[in-house]
């Protein structure tokens, strides 16, 4: 299995990215996804998840309303459109498919991870 983020960069606060994480190697309509970020020096944590079927997403508190996560899985692609982004939100951001009958919130949930694409939020 491999997933490849992409779409970081640097904004400035109150703009937009989207970032998008494509999916090889597994049946991914079958799979819930998620996003976690790690700032430096802090621990990798929970950003937003989708569930494979019905499509119920979960956010973190301090991106709702902000973020939102969706899927293609004719592209295998999960994605997530911050707006409003603050500088708080600078981190590496991974997608990440989560283990079935797992909890949605803890990265030890998700057996799968990308390679990070690096957000940088300016104020």
């Amino acid at each position: 299995v491999q997933l490849q983020a992409s779409g970081g960069g640097l904004v400035q606060a109150g703009g937009s990215l989207r970032l998008s994480c494509v999916a090889f190697g597994l049946s991914f309509s079958s799979y819930s996804m998620g996003w976690f970020r790690q700032a430096p020096g802090k621990e990798r944590e929970f950003v937003a998840a989708i569930r494979w079927s019905e499509y119920t997403t979960y956010y973190e508190d301090s991106v709702k309303g902000r973020f939102t996560i969706s899927r293609d899985n004719a592209k295998n692609t999960v994605s997530l459109q911050m707006n409003s982004l603050k500088p708080e939100d600078t981190a590496v951001y991974y997608c990440a498919v989560r283990r079935s009958g797992s909890s949605w919130y803890t990265p030890e949930s998700y057996d799968y991870w990308g390679q990070g694409t690096l957000v940088t939020v300016s104020s």
